[in-house]
Parts: structure tokens; sequence; C-alpha cells
């Protein structure tokens, strides 16, 4: 059993405003795993000012870049050497496959390390040459930091976005709050662990688990002077008219619903094995997965196959078996949610062709469903358009590249999506007409170097490297 009975307010473990610890319940059994202290809204005003009060003192944003980049480069050693315990806490806590945790902890360290490579390249402050040779003045620009941050963050990959956002934020010189779901207060409690370990000033940093209700508090707080968050795009809404209202910087990595382009002349079997990776990872509870197939007519019945095969093929079970795939969901509640849109898949009329709404067999205890394939989608039903956050898998024809272009475009969301092609330039030129923040050919990862965000409902902003060390600064112009 792990406990967790204190917060992590300012750099310190402090006594919560409520006694009362909240069971964290396994997703594969629902046994209680842990017990751990919510934040109220009494700690995020303790929080919050311990962070206004190390902002306002200068004692890290005034810290050189070069020291505060030592810092964070101190904490990616600490949790680069934690790894595989990192991995095991998500797999208990979340469901999460042990292999996808694993596998993503070089992408923690890759993630963390373009961002220091930013900071050490980033301009922080430039002279400006003139356009006017005869400007009796000259330009000083500065990139400063914003002030008090509060980074919220989802349930589903929690120390991805944690890093994602705390990591350029604090290069940059700002404060932080970080509010994190109360299914993750184990990871996240040992995150804060190694953050005390890193050796930050007091009151620069607080890692606090609460709900939605305090999350909303936080984020309307008069000393909170920007807001990052990932999550839903119903609750991204919310956050952006928070932020409007009150003019506070904002920044929003929501939903997706992407689609993977297979192009006629593809490799279907290396392109069904991708979707493997591409559209299942972490139990189809990823806002990047690649849901929506997209195949041409003239070979559409030979994917079908190959993903029904593939889908049957995948483990379902414990995720602390090796074998195992696909892990149950977060909660009860995901699972039902999850298994209503399989209902509802066949409702609309779409093809059932492996899986269905049914528990496997013998994983009743947990959260689990069965990862399930529709054929015959049309791209205006409700299984292709809405964002599932589950192993469910939805197969639209398309006639030609310019159908199959507009299918994948058909979306309120933008956050990712794929091309798959036996000619690597040609996928290249489809990708750049596809309007999301992301697209990835023929299987390739995420990049960290480049910017990462959305277009349309997907969000405002960007994250990774160079762009998203940016998006916790301001301007200053100094005239001489």
């Amino acid at each position: 059993m792990i406990t967790y009975a204190r917060l992590f307010i300012g750099g310190t473990w402090v006594e919560p405003s409520n006694p009362e610890l909240l069971d964290i319940s396994s997703p594969h059994d629902r046994s209680v795993i842990g017990r751990a202290a919510q934040a109220q809204p009494a700690d995020i005003d303790r929080a919050v000012a311990a962070a206004r009060a190390s902002f306002d003192e200068g004692a890290w944003r005034l810290t050189p870049p070069a020291e505060r980049i030592a810092v964070l480069r101190r904490f990616n050693a600490l949790r680069e050497e934690s790894a595989e315990k990192i991995a095991h806490l998500i797999s208990l806590e979340n469901g999460s496959a042990g292999w996808f945790t694993r596998a993503g902890q070089p992408g923690l360290t890759r993630q963390a390390n373009a961002y220091l490579k930013a900071a050490e390249e980033f301009p922080w402050e430039e002279t400006l040459v003139p356009s006017d040779p005869a400007s009796p003045v000259r330009s000083v620009v500065r990139r400063e930091a914003i002030g008090v941050v509060a980074a919220v963050i989802p349930w589903n990959s929690p120390f991805s976005s944690a890093t994602s956002k705390i990591i350029p934020s604090l290069l940059a010189g700002n404060s932080v709050v970080l509010k994190v779901s109360p299914e993750n207060s184990l990871s996240m409690g040992f995150l804060a662990e190694l953050i005390e370990r890193a050796g930050l000033p007091e009151g620069v940093i607080s890692v606090l688990p609460a709900d939605r209700e305090t999350s909303e508090y936080l984020v309307s707080h008069r000393d909170v002077d920007k807001i990052a968050f990932t999550g839903s795009t119903r609750a991204g809404r919310r956050i952006a008219a928070i932020a409007g209202e009150q003019l506070k910087r904002v920044s929003l990595e929501l939903g997706g619903k992407s689609a993977a382009i297979i192009l006629p002349d593809a490799d279907i079997e290396e392109a069904v094995a991708g979707v493997r990776f591409g559209s299942l990872l972490n139990n189809g509870e990823s806002c990047i997965a690649q849901t929506r197939i997209l195949a041409p007519r003239s070979r559409y019945e030979e994917v079908v196959a190959g993903l029904k095969e593939l889908v049957e093929s995948l483990k379902v079970g414990d995720p602390n078996d090796p074998d195992t795939f696909i892990g149950p969901m977060i909660r009860p509640d995901q699972q039902e949610r999850v298994r209503s849109y399989i209902r509802l898949g066949i409702e609309e009329g779409a093809r059932l062709v492996t899986g269905g709404p049914h528990v496997p067999d013998g994983l009743e205890k947990g959260n689990y469903v069965t990862p399930t394939v529709f054929a015959d989608v049309d791209n205006s039903m409700r299984i292709a358009q809405e964002e599932i956050f589950g192993p469910v898998l939805v197969v639209i024809a398309y006639d030609d590249e310019d159908d199959a272009v507009r299918i994948a475009n058909d979306s309120e969301y933008g956050l990712s999506g794929g091309v798959w092609s036996a000619d690597e330039a040609h996928a290249l030129e489809v990708a750049r007409r596809v309007r999301t923040g992301t697209v990835t050919v023929n299987g390739a990862s995420v990049a960290f170097d480049g910017p990462f965000g959305g277009f349309k409902a997907s969000g405002i902003g960007r994250e990774y490297g160079a762009v998203g060390l940016g998006t916790y600064t301001e301007y200053k112009t100094i005239t001489v």
C-alpha cells in the first residue's frame, strides 16, 4: 500500500487542509492500491501564494538561464534513474500496459533534452539591428518569465504531460502549481519527490492532486498569470472562457480523432502492423491515437481483414503481464463510456468486424473492454466523429486521394494523423494537406524538437522544443 498523507506545496511536504485520504483503486481488479491526500481550495491558496511570493522575490526568475538549465538537467537525471519505478507506478494506477509505460521512458528523456537544448540556444536577450540605419535608437528584446503558471494535466499519460509543462515553465523562470488527477496521486507523488531532490528554491513549485472543482478554482485564481492545460475539448473551452475573461495567457492541448490514411500503394501488412502502435497505444486512451483508418476501396477488405487479425492477436489483461498489449480502462465510468460507444456503432449500422460491448472473459473484476473494429463506417457517424478514448477502430473507405484528404479533414479535431505509402515523398505531399498539428509518415514516432499541438478544437498553442519553451515567456523591448 502506497500512501501520500501530505501535500507537496512550494517544495515542502505539508499537512493538507482536509486530512481525509482518497482511496486509489487498481483498474485491473478495483482493489485499493494506495491512499493520498487531495488538495482543496485552501491548499490551492497556499500553493499560489508561495508561487507568487517566490516569483515576485525573483529567487528563481532572476537566476541565470544556465543555472536553471543545470537544475532541470539534474531533475531529468533523477527521473532517468527511476524509470522502472515510474513505469510500474503508472501501470499500477492507470492500467497502462507495461510495454507502453516502459517504452515511454526514453521518450521522456528525449522530450526533456529537446527543451534543455532549446534553453541553451534560446535568445533570452538580443539587440536588434535597426531596419532604418538612420534610427537614433536600438532595441533590446528580452524573453522573460510570465509569472505564476497553473499547469493542469490529465490522467492518461501523467509523467509526459507533467514534464512537458513544468520543464519549459521552470526553464523560463516561472513559478508553477501543477494540478494532477486524483487517479495519478501515486506517480505524481513520486514526481514531487524527484522535484524535491532536484533543489529548486522555496515556493517555486507545488504538485497537487485535486478534483475538477478545485482545478477550476486554481485556473480562476487572480494570482495565476498563465494556464497550461491538457485534457478534453469540453474542459478546454471552459478554461479558455475563464482565461479570456481574466486576460490570462493560456495554452490548450485538447482532444483528437485522428485519421491514418493508407494510400493504395502502401504495404498493407506494414501499415496494419503500424496501427498497433499508432492507434492502440496506451489502451487507446490517447489523444493522438489514429482511430479512423482510411482505406482505398480497391483494397478495403484487405485492410479490414488485416486489422481483424491484428486486434484478435493482441492480449488483453493484467498490465503487469509482459505479454499484455491492452490493459483496462482507467475507471469503471470510462469502461462503460467505451462500451456504450461500441453499442452505438452497432446501432448506427456499422459492421462489427471483431470485438463488441462484452467484457473479456475472466476479466470481469476490472475495467476491461474488448478491443473492437468497425467496418462500413460513414465519416458522419458518431463513432467516426467523437473521441471514444478506448481501443475502438473505425475503417472508412475512400474513392481517391482527394476524397481521403477530405474525409481526414472532416472533423472538428486536428491534433494528429498518419499517412502510409510506398512513396515517402508522395506521402509527405499528402501529409501537407491534412489539417492537423502533427502528421506521421509510415509510422514515424513523435519528434520533440518540433512543436506539438492542435488545429481547430484540438487546442491553442504548442509544446516541445524552442517553440514550446517560448510559450512560457513574455517579450519585453527596451529601447536605448
